[in-house]
């Protein structure tokens, strides 16, 4: 597919950490640290830990199997009774949490202008989501936009460089960031937080994205080592900028009893480094990070769904055209519903953890197919890990639901 060539030189690694670093982490972390201070690090640091765990898993498949997750899926079920339901809870689930999510970065995205214009106006708003949209749909239907995507993760990264600039210079409190991180505590009042956290990092749709990615850039046992070096990196830097992004909330915002109900609220954390520039940083920041997330979720939900219907190649290019240009639009709508943008953003994140348990069941039952991956089906420590994410993961989103219905 010619929507798959930018892929090609692009690490799959890196790829998945400028999805997971857009306008949903921003936000996510940043009211994180200024509502609950440090002691929600640690579920940044499972959350990046489960990440690269199945990351590599996904990698693994796409190098050594040179399949998607949505086609060994598709093959690994094939004879099996419970095929097609299982493929429409996958594809449903996958375009129900993709659509919100695509919410959230138009929203972010739009946040970030209005951040810019200094105009919070509902026509800047609006305006802005529809540009992007129309940018992200011409980009989607051509194909090809190589340099739009380079030049997008440039400017994430340095939003990256931006926040450990300024975790640095707002000097936190070391003891509070190290108890923070290997502490786990859980209340009531932060769960909706937790869930959202993992669910801005450990993003579902990114399972499938990067095994169509390795498929692409890796070929074979020769590559596994670069593979996996690629994803271990990439994400693990990825995961530091979001706690670096907690840890200068809690330091400007939750130290000084001031809370992120905007983004020129969220710029506050960048004063201490960049001053009255922060809110141009922090706008630029969320329009590129908005705008590359917005391309992302579509085609992963494109790449899983072609993957898993396996259409006729005569069609297949333009059901995928159809599926990614369809997961946007509904985006779209979802993004000028009137709901607050943080308020998108923070559903948008929740789905993602709730859809997790789903798509982490179905990657590992993959895993440990030996007539696809031979020698590298996972072993016993790859599934223990596995199992511990996947169990931690559905924990927490029944905890959540029992909640919301007033059991718990």
């Amino acid at each position: 597919m010619a929507s798959l060539n930018f892929l090609k030189n692009v690490g799959p690694g890196a790829l998945v950490a400028a999805a997971f670093i857009g306008p949903g982490t921003v936000t996510v972390c940043t009211l994180a640290g200024a509502n609950f201070g440090y002691t929600l690090l640690w579920a940044l640091l499972f959350a990046t830990i489960a990440t690269i765990i199945f990351q590599e898993m996904s990698g693994r498949l796409g190098t050594i199997a040179q399949k998607g997750l949505g086609e060994a899926l598709r093959e690994s079920l094939q004879y099996s009774i419970w095929k097609w339901p299982l493929f429409a809870l996958i594809a449903i689930a996958l375009y129900g949490g993709n659509a919100a999510y695509e919410a959230g970065n138009l929203s972010g995205a739009a946040l970030g202008v209005s951040a810019i214009l200094d105009e919070p106006s509902d026509n800047v708003f609006t305006w802005t989501i529809i540009i992007i949209a129309l940018i992200a749909a011409l980009a989607l239907w051509r194909g090809s936009y190589k340099q739009v995507e380079r030049l997008l993760m440039a400017l994430v990264l340095f939003m990256g460089v931006a926040f450990i600039s300024t975790f640095i210079v707002s000097r936190p409190d070391l003891g509070a960031f190290m108890q923070g991180m290997f502490t786990p505590t859980i209340k009531d009042e932060s769960l909706v937080t937790i869930v959202a956290l993992i669910g801005t990092t450990v993003v579902p749709y990114n399972l499938f994205l990067h095994a169509s990615a390795a498929k692409a850039r890796w070929q074979g046992e020769a590559d596994l080592p670069a593979a996996r070096t690629d994803s271990i990196v990439s994400i693990g830097l990825g995961g530091l900028v979001a706690m670096f992004i907690v840890s200068t909330a809690a330091a400007s915002l939750f130290s000084r009893g001031l809370g992120a109900s905007s983004a020129a609220d969220m710029a506050i954390q960048l004063e201490p480094l960049f001053g009255s520039f922060s809110k141009y940083l922090l706008g630029a920041g969320l329009f590129a990070a908005g705008l590359s997330s917005s391309l992302t979720a579509p085609l992963a939900t494109a790449y899983a769904i072609t993957e898993i219907i396996n259409p006729n190649a005569n069609i297949k290019e333009k059901i995928f055209r159809g599926v990614s240009l369809s997961v946007l639009l509904v985006g779209v709508v979802f993004a000028l519903s009137g709901a607050k943008p943080i308020n998108i953003i923070i559903g948008a994140q929740f789905a993602n953890g709730l859809l997790l348990p789903i798509i982490a069941a179905f990657l590992l039952y993959t895993m440990n197919n030996k007539a696809l991956l031979g020698k590298y089906t996972n072993g016993l420590v790859a599934n223990t890990l596995g199992a511990i994410v996947f169990v931690v993961s559905v924990g927490l989103g029944v905890r959540l639901v029992l909640k919301s219905l007033s059991v718990m």
